[in-house]
């Protein structure tokens, strides 16, 4: 993860991106900022003073269960899992955000005398 570097999520994002991660597989912080880096090949750098607020607020909102566990470097971890709720809400954010970028792409790609 890079140190405080301006991420280019867009605002209200990273919630879904850590949701769709961890729908992915149970991870513990660190590796989830590594996960949203690798799939976005680079483009997203999630830094840890916006990453481990978003998870306590998902764990605390019923998103997200966690559990401590041993990671593959035999250290103890907090390993993040997606609950039920975190499914739904996941799969609402995905329709609305699916949404948005379509009627953004339509703007995007509008010409004049076309409406």
């Amino acid at each position: 993860m890079a140190p405080d570097k301006n991420s280019g999520l867009v605002q209200g994002t990273l919630d879904m991106l850590i949701l769709k991660t961890l729908a992915l597989e149970p991870l513990h912080g660190y590796g989830i900022g590594i996960r949203i880096e690798q799939i976005s090949k680079g483009v997203f750098q999630v830094n840890a003073g916006s990453l481990f607020p978003a998870l306590r607020r998902l764990e605390r909102a019923g998103l997200l269960k966690s559990e401590w566990r041993d990671t593959e470097n035999n250290r103890r971890a907090k390993y993040y899992i997606l609950s039920e709720a975190g499914r739904k809400q996941l799969k609402q954010e995905t329709r609305e955000w699916e949404a948005q970028t379509s009627a953004i792409a339509r703007i995007l790609a509008a010409r004049l005398g076309e409406i």
